[in-house]
């Protein structure tokens, strides 16, 4: 009788079992079916990551609160409230005696030390469309001022404007968001001498609705308006919704 090995031992192979068409059939149904959800899946990221803020996905990065400054400590201590006022309103002052304003020079620079701020300014006239040139953005520490107002430190507002951040990196005005009532401002001037501004307030406003008169205005003192974005970030239109606007009085001034 002859030996039958059926794994081995140069036996025969086992035949393989009779294919199960019912298990087939199941089998690919259920691979349809993954690859369908799969794509669907896909296609609702996809959906979602166009407009984050439709779903409360928006990062924390384009968002700032309305009423309050974070400060990125956990002091336990309630966070400095945002300036809120009809735009009609003056802008807020620091509780300090104003310095006499000076005669016109052409700001050279800026410095605001508790933020690390220390940037060559640039003067910026009106775009075709009418609004306010800003810095080219492949120079992201470069701060803009508005030559058709006054110069800081000379009677009424001074208008510097600066980017928040560019498509690859931070920018000049990236940390503006937590300057603080009493914290001073320095421009250094093209006459030698350097005027110092405290700052009396901070404002969050709808670029819809911006303070026209409160920013612009005619002052008697010197006053310096910094104004950079702020709000989320609207992927659609490539811009940020609002705008962050520090206002400041000069209280004294030093030949550098």
């Amino acid at each position: 009788m002859s030996s039958y090995y059926p794994y081995g031992g140069g036996g025969a192979a086992p035949p393989p079992p009779p294919e199960d068409k019912g298990s087939t059939a199941l089998r690919t149904v259920l691979i349809v079916a993954a690859i369908a959800g799969v794509v669907t899946v896909v296609a609702g990221l996809l959906i979602v990551m166009r407009s984050p803020d439709e779903y409360g996905l928006a990062s924390e990065r384009d968002a700032l609160s309305l009423q309050t400054q974070p400060s990125g400590k956990a002091t336990g201590q309630p966070e400095q409230a945002l300036f809120q006022a009809a735009p009609d309103v003056p802008p807020p002052v620091p509780q300090i005696t104003p310095a006499p304003p000076m005669l016109p020079s052409t700001p050279i620079r800026i410095v605001v030390k508790r933020l690390g701020i220390n940037a060559p300014i640039k003067s910026v006239g009106l775009a075709k469309n009418g609004t306010i040139q800003v810095p080219p953005p492949d120079d992201p520490n470069l701060v803009g001022w508005y030559r058709n107002m006054s110069t800081p430190g000379e009677a009424g507002p001074a208008v510097l404007l600066g980017h928040k951040d560019t498509r690859t990196r931070s920018a000049v005005f990236s940390p503006l968001f937590r300057i603080k009532n009493g914290d001073t401002i320095e421009v250094k001037r093209q006459d030698g001498t350097t005027a110092v501004f405290t700052v009396g307030g901070v404002e969050q406003a709808n670029k819809q609705t911006f303070p026209t008169e409160r920013v612009y205005g005619p002052r008697d003192n010197a006053q310096l308006h910094l104004i950079t974005c702020g709000g989320t970030y609207d992927r659609r239109t490539g811009h940020y919704t609002d705008n962050i606007i520090v206002y400041a009085t000069m209280t004294s001034s030093y030949r550098s």
